[in-house]
This record gives structure tokens, sequence and C-alpha cells, in this order.
């Protein structure tokens, strides 16, 4: 809806105040219901880039075990070895220092087994992340 005013010669077509606080209420509705999907999506996409870092240094403890029939002593070395790039930074932290090792003392295997991440809290499936 154009609001004509006109003021002399010339006619100024503008919106009223009203359609304004129309249209801004309805941009608010809109953010309401997305904002919250928004940040939910950036903490389980967290959580599934967790879950895959786990698995690949799982998976490189496990290759590296096969390969020299020992573990590493520490993830560093894992990628001194080439058997990842580089340790990942835990996405929960923001630190790829914070990851606990599970170390295998027994007998004559010992190194770095099992890898967990350091966070506090839980997932979304009630897990918590220190149990991943």
């Amino acid at each position: 809806m154009v609001c004509r005013i006109d003021t002399g010669n010339r006619i100024s077509r503008g919106f009223t105040l009203i359609e304004l606080l129309v249209v801004m209420v309805i941009i608010a509705s809109l953010l309401a219901i997305a904002v919250p999907r928004y940040f939910h999506s950036l903490d389980h996409s967290k959580e599934v880039v967790l879950l895959q870092d786990l698995a690949v240094m799982r998976d490189a403890l496990d290759q590296y075990f096969e390969d020299r029939g020992r573990y590493p002593e520490t993830l560093a070395q894992l990628s001194e070895d080439r058997y990842i790039r580089k340790v990942p930074v835990d996405p929960i932290t923001k630190s790829a220092e914070t990851w606990v090792v599970v170390n295998r003392n027994s007998g004559d295997l010992p190194g770095v087994y099992d890898v967990h991440s350091g966070a506090e809290g839980v997932s979304s499936s009630g897990i918590p992340f220190a149990e991943l």
C-alpha cells in the first residue's frame, strides 16, 4: 500500500508507519522461529564432527598397531609418522590439547590405545562427551 502525499506540484510516495511496523513484526516472528533451529544445528554439527574425528583417530591407532606391532606413545606421534595429517581440534573445547588418551599399560604393549573428548557436558543423545 502506497501513501501519496500532494505537496504542491510534486506527489511524494512512501510507506505509512503502520505498514513498516507490520513488516517488522513479520520479520521478527520469522527470526524467532529460525534462530533456535540454527543454534541447534550448530551444536549438532559439532557433535558429528567430534564423532568423525574420534573415528579417524581410532582407525589411525589401529593402523599404527597393525603396521608396527605397538601403539604410539602420543597422539602427536600419529601425525609425525603420517597416519593422520595433524591431531584434530576438539570441536567442543576448540583445542587439540584436550583429548583424553587411554593408555594400554598391560604387559608389553604400552602406548595410546584409545582416545576420548575432554569436553564437559553431554551430547544431544544424553551421553557424556567423555564417553563418546
